[in-house]
Formats: C-alpha cells, sequence, structure tokens
C-alpha cells in the first residue's frame, strides 16, 4: 500500500524519521523493479536546524524542492559523486526533510548488485544514502517528483512492517560538524540489530 500524502504532512519531522523505519522504497525506472525496506533514517528541520539545506529559510534551485507539501522526493548531490535522497515532509513551504541513510534489499538484488558494481551481497550494497541510490538507481532528475502517486518512478510503501519503539536507535547525525549546537542532536535512527545500516561514527 502506498502511503497517503497526509502521512507525509504530519508536522512532526522527528516523528516520521522514526515512522519511515520499516517502510519500503520502491523504484521503477524505465520497466526495471527494485526495492528495499528502509532501516536507518535523518531528520532535518529547517529553518532553526543548522545542519539543514534550508537553514533561515536558505533558497536555492537545488533546494527549492524542500519547499514542497510533503511526499516530495529531494535528491542532491554530495560531493559532486553521491546522490542523496530525501523524503520532504509537512506542508508546503515549511522546509522539513528526512534523509534516507540505508535500507534493507529486498526486491531484485541481482539489479541493485549489478548498479553498484558488486558481485557478493553484503551491507556496503545500500548501507550510506549514496550507496542505497545508487542500487535504486535514483539520481538528481528525480528531484521534485512526487512518492505518493501510483505511476511515480520512485514511491514508498507500507507493507505490514512495524518497529516498535524500543528497537529504534537514536544518535547524532553523520557529517554535520559545521553545525553548532545542532551536531550532538539525535536524529539519526537506525533499526536495531539491523545488519543494513550505516557504521557508526
Amino acid at each position: 500500500m502506498l502511503l497517503s500524502p497526509e502521512f507525509y504532512r504530519h508536522p512532526d519531522v522527528v516523528y516520521l524519521a522514526q515512522a519511515l523505519l520499516g517502510k519500503y522504497v520502491v523504484t521503477e525506472l524505465e520497466g526495471q523493479y527494485v526495492a528495499g525496506k528502509i532501516v536507518e533514517t535523518e531528520a532535518y528541520r529547517a529553518p532553526e536546524d543548522r545542519a539543514s539545506h534550508a537553514f533561515d529559510y536558505r533558497r536555492t534551485r537545488r533546494n527549492e524542492p524542500m519547499y514542497a507539501a510533503g511526499g516530495t522526493a529531494y535528491v542532491y548531490l554530495c560531493y559532486g559523486l553521491h546522490h542523496l535522497f530525501n523524503v520532504v515532509t509537512n506542508e508546503e513551504n515549511v522546509p522539513h526533510a528526512v534523509l534516507i541513510r540505508a535500507i534493507e534489499p529486498t526486491d531484485n538484488l541481482s539489479l541493485m548488485l549489478q548498479r553498484r558494481n558488486m558481485a557478493v551481497l553484503k551491507s556496503a550494497l545500500t548501507a550510506g544514502p549514496g550507496a542505497l541510490s545508487q542500487a535504486l538507481g535514483i539520481t538528481t532528475q528525480y528531484s521534485g517528483i512526487h512518492l505518493y502517486e501510483s505511476a511515480s518512478p520512485i514511491r514508498i510503501e507500507d507493507r505490514g512492517d512495524r518497529i516498535a519503539a524500543d528497537q529504534i536507535i537514536a544518535s547524532p547525525r553523520v557529517g554535520i560538524g559545521y553545525a553548532a549546537e545542532w551536531v550532538e542532536v539525535p536524529w539519526r535512527f537506525r533499526v536495531r540489530h539491523s545488519s543494513w545500516t550505516s557504521r557508526a561514527k
């Protein structure tokens, strides 16, 4: 079942970063279908969050999708190499987003391995936001699309998996040393005991 637009428009991005754990990212690109279960996320809450691309309501051509209504994809290029997939939340002009940091691959693993130039299945396939985007085929060309439409090339599904609160590990986000007092905010969420999450820093 596809997540509804209303799901994404919940006002609390920290809640949604946890609620997305156990949901499935599905891509269907040029007839090639793959999917994986979300096991790690990070919440970003502009305008006050210094780690957010929309801190202090910064607005650029790159981050414009962050100002769309919840359920929009925001994909950006990191270090000119890695495409990072974010789920925009809340209402229009409230720039909240959840970075999808890791997935457990579930559907069409052979294609994911091919996209990642890997021969053996291991956590490096989809542990880390750049790795999972490559495995799923997600690039910046999909930034701005709606995730809740059945014909969308990127969708998020609820397949009935539920992650209990005591199975979620909260810790500081990764790679935000510039964010002053926001560095230690525990808005990175991982599924406990999952072998598919990225390494703790």
